[in-house]
């Protein structure tokens, strides 16, 4: 469904994307690990047309799209829930939905749209006339998913969707993202932190450091390797950071 080849993204002078390659097969849930800096942010808002590449090309549905106009690309079935979910605060939660379906002229689908989002969140339901800058993190989460999910995308792009949740949420929120998956058919690209949960609803992943691909392979493969275990699951061998940063060299490289 998604294809990038050796795409490189820069923010003025500094390259941070060099030469990025990934795939996403349909109805599948990828993710992408890596540290604060890696250039996962990056990566994702140059797919999504909020970035434009230096070089390389990006691929969806077998049409390339490096360069589209982001609101191009969610008529195409594409849509980016971003880093800090980015509600529109003085907005009210059905507002907000509303927001994520401008691209759609069909009134009475749209509708049941919504209410088939109020089924997968009903403290959304609940909360559906509230500003949504007032109401909680793991809510305003559940709110740009759901604004999301309103255009109808065949390829959701999730940006930390656990970022400043408690372990709680964190939990829920995975539940229903793939749920989202399984029931609805999104295919997912995820960028997260957090590699036990991310790990735990994929399928496949890939680890990006300093803007390049160092690993990649299925979920389970990943979660069982000793890198990961060592760098993101906090299952350290070795506690000198000298020899880490040897090890890491030495066995990603």
């Amino acid at each position: 469904m998604l294809e990038v080849r050796n795409l490189e993204s820069f923010y003025g002078p500094v390259m941070a994307l060099r030469g990025v390659s990934l795939e996403v097969p349909k109805g599948k849930v990828v993710t992408i690990l890596g540290a604060n800096g890696a250039g996962k942010t990056t990566l994702m808002k140059t797919i999504s047309g909020v970035i434009n590449p230096r070089k390389g090309a990006v691929w969806f549905h077998g049409e390339r799209i490096d360069g589209t106009e982001p609101d191009r690309l969610v008529k195409k079935g594409l849509s980016h829930v971003p880093e800090g979910r980015e509600v529109f605060p003085f907005l009210s939660v059905a507002e907000n939905l509303a927001m994520g379906a401008y691209t759609r002229r069909d009134k009475s689908e749209t509708q049941r749209d919504v209410e088939m989002i109020y089924e997968y969140f009903p403290i959304l339901k609940d909360r559906r006339t509230q500003a949504a800058g007032t109401m909680s993190g793991g809510q305003q989460q559940m709110l740009a998913i759901g604004r999301g999910l309103m255009s109808r995308p065949s390829l959701m792009l999730l940006d930390e969707p656990s970022l400043g949740l408690s372990p709680l949420l964190v939990q829920e929120i995975f539940a229903i993202v793939r749920r989202l998956n399984k029931e609805q058919g999104v295919t997912i690209l995820l960028v997260e932190q957090n590699a036990r949960v991310a790990l735990a609803a994929a399928d496949y992943g890939y680890v990006l450091e300093t803007g390049r691909i160092v690993m990649a392979g299925s979920a389970d493969k990943l979660m069982h390797s000793d890198d990961i275990k060592e760098f993101y699951l906090g299952q350290t061998k070795d506690n000198t950071a000298e020899a880490t940063r040897w090890k890491r060299k030495k066995t990603w490289r």
